[in-house]
């Protein structure tokens, strides 16, 4: 008897410990589980607020509002003084700062000198998630109104209506430069799989672009390429240029933020890589996982952007991005010399009575090339990382062309004597 009742009471103690097990686990799973948040109400389709949007998506919210977080703000001419005498006879000689980041946009564009303002609307085109609604609103008259008239009228900076349907979070493009821009090359850009979207939301913005002159309208020059060669050469056969260079004379054309352009045929990219997946990468927030909304370098989250490919130990991967970026410095130092040495010598040829007309001309259009393919990588966030080898390359590029320029400067002076 007294058996039997030990093997009820084992057997009650295993169902015992079998529930506890399973209360525990289940217990574990509803506090680890990862959970991706898809649509989780409605917003309104012209919804620019991200705060309306963070009332659904808080923890995308969150990781949002820290990139308030990124107050510096120094300019490139403490690191990169020949960028002030490259840009001479602009806006860019005066004040050319490191960008904060999405979130100071609009106090950034009114904080700097009005005179820079003289493009008008357009260069409000990439501040303001309000944007796309007012180009809609005012058609092909948006780019030629003035600054003011459409500054005026935005409230919010860059934020999620840039990037997202609001009805069904699906990544979206707003920015009609970008659709345009495909459909000269005889792309379709609604055929982009996501993974490609992941890349094209930021290239709606971290691109390099130009005014029309007649119409001002924002244009993408990638209908010969986007590569840096390719696009001097759709300028080259408008006989485009933006300004002449005070002291070299020399006519020239102003590359801006290439980042998807130069990201493009790199390692990572052609891996299958997206922007996001370096910048926005998927971390856990409680038992829910998210695409991180805080756009940062992703040195600052290693374990979630590097380590989720890279095998090797974060000091390694940090000194391995330090080298490549050291190095193209480096180089960009020495081409900026250069360039300097160009623009001085091409002043003095400019100056000498009886000077060789044609050489001088040619030695400007030396000046114009190397200008433009240091240019295009100083101004491409990364310091070469997002792609070395291009970057490089048209370091190099520069040099070559910088020297050729000096060379017949000096051979259009020796002429005049």
């Amino acid at each position: 008897m007294i058996a039997k009742e030990h093997r009820i009471l084992a057997i009650f103690s295993v169902i015992a410990i079998i529930a506890l097990a399973v209360s525990g686990f289940m217990l574990y799973k509803a506090n680890n589980t990862l959970v991706t948040a898809g649509p989780l109400g409605e917003i309104e389709a012209d919804e620019a607020d991200p705060a309306v949007w963070g009332i659904y998506y808080p923890h995308q919210y969150d990781s949002y509002l820290s990139n308030y977080e990124n107050t510096e703000q120094p300019s490139h001419f403490e690191t990169k003084p020949y960028m002030q005498i490259m840009y001479a006879g602009t806006g860019y000689a005066a004040e050319f700062n490191e960008p904060r980041g999405h979130l100071y946009t609009l106090d950034d564009i009114r904080a700097i000198d009005p005179n820079r303002y003289k493009t008008g609307a357009a260069c409000n085109t990439c501040k303001s998630s309000e944007v796309p609604s007012l180009i809609e609103r005012y058609g092909e008259d948006y780019y030629l109104m003035s600054f003011e008239e459409i500054n005026s009228q935005i409230t919010h900076p860059i934020a999620c209506l840039d990037c997202h349907d609001p009805k069904t979070m699906d990544l979206r493009i707003s920015r009609p430069a970008l659709i345009e821009a495909f459909e000269r090359q005889g792309k379709d850009i609604t055929e982009a799989s996501r993974q490609e979207l992941r890349s094209l939301v930021c290239a709606q913005c971290h691109v390099t672009y130009y005014f029309q002159p007649e119409t001002k309208k924002v244009t993408f020059p990638w209908d010969k390429g986007i590569k840096a060669d390719e696009i001097l050469s759709y300028f080259d056969d408008l006989g485009f240029d933006e300004w002449i260079h005070p002291d070299a004379g020399s006519p020239l054309v102003k590359p801006r933020h290439a980042e998807y352009e130069i990201f493009m045929g790199s390692t990572h990219q052609s891996a299958g890589l997206a922007c996001a997946d370096c910048h926005m990468p998927y971390v856990k927030v409680g038992n829910v996982k998210i695409s991180s909304h805080q756009w940062t370098s992703p040195l600052n989250h290693i374990e979630q952007s590097c380590n989720t490919c890279h095998r090797q130990e974060a000091d390694w991967l940090v000194d391995r991005v330090n080298d490549i970026q050291n190095k193209t410095k480096e180089l960009q130092d020495i081409a900026g010399d250069v360039i300097v040495q160009a623009i001085n010598e091409l002043k003095i040829a400019r100056e000498t009575p009886g000077v060789d007309q044609g050489l001088l001309q040619q030695a400007q259009e030396m000046h114009r090339k190397g200008q433009w393919y240091l240019d295009y990588v100083i101004v491409t966030n990364g310091y070469g990382f997002h792609n070395p080898a291009e970057s490089m390359n048209n370091i190099g590029k520069s040099i070559d062309y910088g020297h050729r320029s000096i060379q017949l400067a000096r051979e259009a002076v020796e002429k005049a004597n």
